[in-house]
């Protein structure tokens, strides 16, 4: 089953075009790496399949629905959810705290001076189990300010998770992690995305070659090449715009 489908893609800033005439599929309970150059107009993408961006050409079908004028928040409500290159949490909330107002939202809870949240056992027990499948029960109750930039990373996707989304969009996950704190992620991603849909765009090969099924390489706002890591790694087209000889 198609999740999402973009259709002639176009969009451009003030004349400078960005995206030309994009398309791409992708499938249930697919992991779908979308990689390029800098400037390839990759988060542009991202932007507009959110709703973020308004494409001057073309059509986003999400789930058979057209979304391409509808808003953010109606999207998000559809079940897409998605990660942002810099980190999109709240700071001075713990851990749990941080995951508790995700949850609140998914659950569409009405917050009055008559609401405590502290006896929603429904609210309670939903975000603790996403703390738990993602590994950070030792900092439950650690505000997020005091843990180390890949720990908020891993916050930041157990966030995307909480509206338990039909589609996740991870941009950049990795960026700013060490290599100790990328490799340890890549199984993290996988465990916690089993059984979701899932469109990534990231620079590390390693993470993508491990974790995608199929890719879309684009270069100068279009579609270089879409299939198989493997028929990726074989291209010579994509070798000559940006993986190299190696």
């Amino acid at each position: 089953m198609t999740i999402l489908r973009l259709e002639n893609i176009y969009k451009d800033f003030s004349g400078l075009q960005v995206l030309s005439g994009v398309s791409m599929e992708v499938q249930e309970q697919e992991c779908h790496a979308i990689i390029g150059p800098n400037g390839a107009g990759k988060s542009t993408l991202f932007n507009i399949i959110t709703g973020l961006y308004k494409p001057n050409r073309g059509e986003v079908t999400f789930l058979n629905r057209d979304i391409t004028h509808c808003s953010i928040h109606k999207i998000a409500r559809m079940g897409l959810s998605r990660s942002f290159q810099i980190t999109n949490i709240f700071p001075k909330m713990t851990v749990f705290e941080n995951l508790r107002s995700a949850v609140v939202s998914r659950f569409n809870r009405r917050l009055n001076c008559t609401s405590f949240l502290h006896r929603d056992r429904k609210i309670l027990e939903e975000s603790d189990k996403i703390i738990a499948l993602i590994g950070m029960m030792e900092v439950r109750d650690v505000p997020a300010c005091e843990m180390s930039y890949g720990m908020q990373r891993q916050l930041e996707l157990a966030l995307t998770l909480a509206r338990d989304p039909i589609l996740v969009l991870l941009d950049e996950p990795t960026a700013g992690l060490n290599a100790e704190e990328t490799r340890s992620i890549i199984p993290l991603i996988r465990k916690v995305m089993h059984g979701k849909t899932l469109v990534i765009v990231e620079h590390d090969m390693e993470v993508v070659f491990n974790l995608a099924n199929r890719i879309t390489v684009l270069n100068y706002g279009q579609v270089l090449a879409s299939g198989t890591p493997d028929d990726i790694r074989e291209s010579e087209e994509v070798k000559k715009a940006y993986l190299g000889r190696r």
